[in-house]
């Protein structure tokens, strides 16, 4: 079978130290653990009751939000602005873009509208439909990397067929971020858009080659996940789910990192994959948080669990602390942004992260969103960090970027009107025709309606008769 020679030399390439992927024999225990949550989720998408321990009555997290009654600019001003973490319903059935977002109005529920704007992903990227999908089943996606950091690639049709069959414990799972350069696969990128209510995205500024990857096409089987993490730049993500069922948690940015790793808790022979974090080490972090009553590191405590379903849409905030684990095969989209919201965390990241974007984007700031570029540089300011790549390249290099950008603005500028020129050139030579052939059709008509006319013609056909025999006309056609 050629997809399981393709998928076990992908599994040899992401993970050499483990030879039997299936030795703990998950595949049996994960099915009685996972319809155990399912059947006493009584999730309703009005309470989200949290594990562990605080001070005070924890607040409801994450909260419900559906598109259908509240616009971006309430859920920015509401949720964004405060960062709490949110399911939000109704977006890939189109709701989002029918709200006004300017306004603090809320949404209607206009189904009709909302159809316009309906994601064709909710049709395109159940498994049935991508199996039988000419454009992508023979496409290789990102599936993991090796020991050098090289990426690991299958065939989307082989990846398929794995999902499946496999009983590996830790299943390989599709996290692509370079789909949109294969001109087959960047058909996903029409199947969905971005949510209006993170429209915002101020990297974009910098340029496509120049950002760090920010967008994920997903395809995961059961069992499969990301370990806990906070995104990196300090930037946001919003994650919606098509097709299965994802199983959260989220730790609040306060909680210590050793905490949330469970530092101590993974015993020898362990796994640390996100099916051993959910099944083991989470419930060992939270049996111990109840047993430090509230003590050091654990004094404020909390975590919270939730299952996503299909059509939500998970916004995660910056410096929230998340892992997510496939309790069936999945297939989603995630992207991560950053906003005027949380735009001082980011740049706080970034300057030092990425040193050279960090000046572009300053650069682009001063032009694009000037009270932004001030905000840069009190911050740096304040924090007394000194950006030490040398502006002059960075500078020159926008600066070149910009005077193209403007050249080939021109030359579309000037195409476009070479083309009007020529378009009203063509319609005045037609109208031109026109008017001639009508003038000449009218003065035939007025030939031969008027008398005088019928009277010169006569007289010149006579006249020329007349000349060929020799003899002279007078007006009144009688012979001299």
């Amino acid at each position: 079978m050629r997809w399981k020679e393709k998928t076990d030399k992908a599994k040899r390439l992401h993970r050499t130290d483990i030879t039997d992927w299936a030795a703990d024999d998950l595949h049996k225990k994960f099915s009685p653990w996972a319809a155990s949550i399912l059947d006493n989720d009584d999730h309703q998408y009005d309470s989200f009751e949290p594990f562990g321990i605080a001070d005070e009555s924890p607040q409801t997290v994450p909260a419900l939000v559906d598109a259908k009654h509240t616009s971006p600019k309430q859920f920015q001003d509401s949720f964004e602005t405060n960062s709490i973490p949110s399911v939000i319903l109704s977006i890939p059935q189109g709701y989002d873009a029918i709200t006004p977002t300017n306004s603090s109005m809320a949404g209607t529920s206009d189904d009709s509208n909302a159809k316009k704007y309906e994601w064709k992903a909710l049709r395109r990227w159940n498994l049935e439909a991508l199996a039988n999908d000419e454009d992508l089943r023979n496409r290789p996606l990102k599936c993991g990397e090796d020991d050098d950091g090289h990426t690991i690639r299958i065939k989307l049709k082989h990846f398929l067929k794995y999902l499946h069959n496999n009983r590996d414990d830790s299943p390989l799972y599709i996290f692509d971020t370079t789909f949109d350069e294969d001109r087959y696969a960047a058909r996903l990128l029409k199947d969905y858009r971005v949510p209006t209510y993170f429209d915002e995205d101020l990297f974009h500024l910098v340029g496509e080659k120049r950002r760090p990857p920010y967008r994920w096409f997903l395809m995961g089987p059961e069992r499969s996940g990301t370990c806990v993490h906070i995104d990196p730049l300090a930037t946001s993500a919003w994650n919606t789910l098509i097709h299965g069922k994802k199983r959260w948690v989220l730790f609040p940015p306060h909680i210590p990192k050793y905490i949330v790793k469970g530092k101590g808790l993974i015993y020898k022979g362990e796994d640390d994959e996100a099916v051993n974090y959910f099944m083991t080490v989470l419930p060992r972090i939270k049996k111990q948080a109840k047993r430090s009553s509230g003590i050091g590191d654990f004094k404020n405590f909390a975590c919270y669990e939730f299952t996503q379903h299909e059509g939500e849409t998970v916004y995660i905030p910056n410096g929230w602390w998340h892992a997510v684990l496939n309790l069936t095969h999945t297939v989603g989209i995630t992207q991560n942004f950053c906003s005027q919201r949380n735009f001082d965390e980011v740049w706080r990241k970034t300057r030092s992260g990425r040193k050279k974007m960090a000046y572009k984007w300053l650069h682009k700031l001063k032009r694009n969103y000037p009270h932004l570029h001030e905000r840069a540089k009190e911050l740096n300011k304040r924090d007394n960090f000194v950006m030490k790549y040398g502006p002059k390249e960075t500078t020159r290099s926008c600066e070149l970027e910009d005077e193209k950008k403007r050249e080939d603005e021109k030359k579309r500028e000037d195409e476009k009107k070479r083309h009007e020129r020529k378009v009203a050139r063509k319609k005045k030579k037609k109208k031109d025709k026109e008017n001639k052939k009508g003038k000449r059709r009218c003065d035939e008509n007025t030939k031969v309606s008027s008398p005088s006319n019928i009277t010169q013609e006569c007289m010149s056909r006579e006249t020329k008769r007349s000349r060929f025999e020799g003899r002279a006309v007078s007006p009144d056609y009688e012979t001299i």
